[in-house]
């Protein structure tokens, strides 16, 4: 249920006006950078729903693709790799790596317009791109020397620019990871148990005290929606003027339920059902505290008044896929467009950048974003 404790908080001022956002997805998954091309995943959800995540052109989601059999992620993998783990490509990517330049990205993020910038801290695959002081039990020193977030913010806030962290809170595969090809799977995949659960918290906390993010963007899901309540409060007494988006579900019984072949298998006809009344956009009012609704890779047809974000990749991946093309990616007029009309309907755009392992911003990247600033200063 909502929260009494923030009912009726309003959106901060900074965040209700429409503004455009920079979504940054950059990790390991940028070795191998790859996954399908073709489809968006919203398209597979409509069209495969059983197989969408197995199928889908998200490169991030690289470690899960390879782990269902027979994907054409896992089938690459083999011919390349072998039977090489996702950890292989934690040593290539650190020494890439070295080249980031944070004055570099804010440049960019500069002259395209942006207000704000939400930083992935952590992944699904769990590695953390800050010297966390939470140690991972399952996998020690999963974690950068490196501090990346802090870097990042330091620059992004020189600029007046605000700095949001984004965190997955609801998958962690190196605490849980049963191969993930739809809905019912994914949340079958939250991790159970207290050592995720305290994890997650101690982790949250850290980002909190160490960066004070404007905007604190869980991903997916909570491993216990008992924890909310005083999440959201230490969050708020650390950043007043800060905002939570709407993926907090913590069902338990929900994803205790989904380990079982008849819940999965309602869950999943429930969600088809819905997608296919709906024409493939279908969404529901959290039940739990948000300041802010999100949509991906959709139009965010109704939000029920609430202030919302529509996020996407610049391409169909929000990591880096060097498998796309550029017929793949939105022009500048494209993205000009899509900002247009998700401002004019009250949201903000968060667009995703997905640089390469080195740090890069491909240049077909850049160019729709430096566009759309020279044509929103009129240029």
């Amino acid at each position: 249920m909502t929260n009494a404790a923030f009912e009726g908080r309003p959106c901060p001022d900074w965040y209700a006006e429409p503004q455009l956002g920079i979504f940054i997805h950059w990790g390991m998954w940028a070795i191998p950078a790859w996954a399908p091309r073709g489809a968006s995943l919203t398209e597979l959800v409509r069209d495969d729903y059983d197989h969408a995540f197995a199928l889908g052109p998200y490169a991030e989601w690289y470690p899960n693709a390879m782990k269902v059999a027979g994907s054409p992620t896992a089938v690459r993998h083999a011919e390349l790799y072998g039977d090489q783990p996702y950890s292989a490509f934690r040593e290539p990517f650190e020494a890439a790596a070295q080249a980031f330049d944070a004055e570099a990205w804010v440049d960019l993020f500069e002259a395209a317009g942006a207000a704000y910038v939400v930083f992935v801290t952590k992944h699904h695959d769990g590695f953390c791109l800050w010297p966390t002081g939470v140690e991972n039990p399952n996998r020690p020193g999963w974690h950068s020397q490196r501090d990346f977030v802090g870097e990042l913010a330091q620059a992004v806030r020189k600029r007046g620019m605000r700095f949001g962290l984004y965190y997955s809170g609801g998958l962690d595969w190196t605490f849980h990871h049963s191969p993930i090809s739809n809905f019912g799977e994914m949340f079958a995949c939250v991790p159970p148990g207290e050592a995720y659960r305290q994890y997650a918290v101690a982790q949250v906390r850290e980002l909190i005290d160490r960066y004070k993010p404007s905007v604190l963007w869980n991903d997916i899901a909570w491993p216990d929606g008992r924890d909310l309540d005083d999440l959201f409060a230490y969050y708020y007494a650390a950043v007043p003027d800060g905002v939570v988006n709407d993926r907090w579900m913590g069902n338990t019984g929900l994803f205790d339920s989904l380990r079982t072949p008849e819940g999965l298998a309602g869950f999943n006809a429930m969600v088809k059902a819905r997608t296919a009344a709906s024409g493939g956009e279908s969404s529901s009012t959290p039940r739990h505290h948000f300041d802010f609704r999100t949509v991906e890779y959709a139009d965010g047809g109704d939000m029920g008044g609430a202030k919302w974000e529509s996020t996407r990749g610049l391409g169909m991946a929000f990591g880096y896929n060097a498998n796309e093309e550029t017929a793949d990616y939105l022009t500048g007029e494209a993205l000009t467009a899509l900002y247009r009309d998700v401002t004019a309907r009250g949201g903000n755009l968060l667009i995703n950048v997905g640089p390469m392992a080195d740090a890069t911003i491909p240049p077909v990247q850049q160019a729709p974003l430096r566009d759309l600033g020279r044509i929103l200063r009129g240029g």
